[in-house]
């Protein structure tokens, strides 16, 4: 047992993890937990409000005009096991190591869905993560976007591009906001620094949960006018997700 094995097995001790949907000690999300996760095997257009699965297409023909090329959802969002870990990572006590739990539900999404995207434009292609503003930044640590986007470049061997899409408005919560008042808020947020990574790449933008789409349309729309040429949104939970 090395030094790094032995201070997690005495901090284990001390401050045992729990699992946050049924409290058994060991894991932060149990093995029978995640067992009962329903990964979503399929890609659905992002902008139907009923979503319809894409099979040759990341969108369905009624949406050709909006600039994200697509979305790989892993679960749906109203599963209340996936929602504590993604607020207890997001909103609070700030679990920063559950990202690992995360990163395995979107790699079981695309285990399951066979997509070979990410296989074959490794060449051309890159991870970006939704920023954040630099006050969020300051209170939270991290961002939890930042966090699933490094494990997926790593597993994938993918390159991760840093700090050329940034965050420059200060917007309020889309959570309350209707899907119109999450489009007026969003607008304009984003800015590009460097252009040279993303010019003529396939960008695979990460996010934790995909509501309405404003916030990754208005990254998309932002990337593709500075040179991207597609534009695909990777995310650990859907809302309104319909797996039938």
């Amino acid at each position: 047992m090395n030094f790094l094995e032995l201070k997690e097995k005495i901090i284990q001790i001390i401050f045992p993890t729990y699992c946050l949907s049924c409290q058994r000690e060991g894991q932060i999300l149990c093995d029978d937990c995640f067992s009962l996760l329903e990964i979503n095997p399929w890609q659905y257009c992002p902008f139907c409000s009923n979503p319809q699965k894409v099979i040759d297409n990341g969108k369905c023909s009624r949406h050709q005009n909006f600039y994200l090329d697509g979305l790989f959802s892993a679960v749906a969002y109203q599963d209340q096991r996936i929602k504590k870990i993604i607020q207890a990572f997001k909103y609070g006590p700030y679990l920063k190591n559950l990202d690992t739990q995360l990163i395995k539900i979107i790699i079981a999404h695309f285990m399951l869905s066979e997509n070979k995207i990410l296989i074959h434009s490794q060449n051309q292609s890159c991870f970006i993560s939704v920023p954040i503003f630099k006050s969020k930044m300051k209170k939270r640590g991290y961002n939890q976007s930042h966090l699933i986007a490094n494990g997926l470049s790593q597993h994938f061997k993918i390159p991760l591009v840093e700090k050329a899409l940034i965050r420059v408005k200060n917007t309020s919560s889309q959570v309350k906001l209707s899907r119109d008042e999450r489009k007026i808020n969003i607008k304009e947020a984003f800015s590009i620094t460097n252009a040279e990574p993303i010019k003529n790449k396939t960008i695979f933008l990460v996010d934790d949960v995909f509501t309405t789409g404003a916030t990754l349309e208005e990254c998309a729309k932002t990337l593709k006018k500075t040179g991207a040429k597609k534009v695909y949104g990777i995310v650990v939970a859907r809302e309104g997700l319909n797996q039938n």
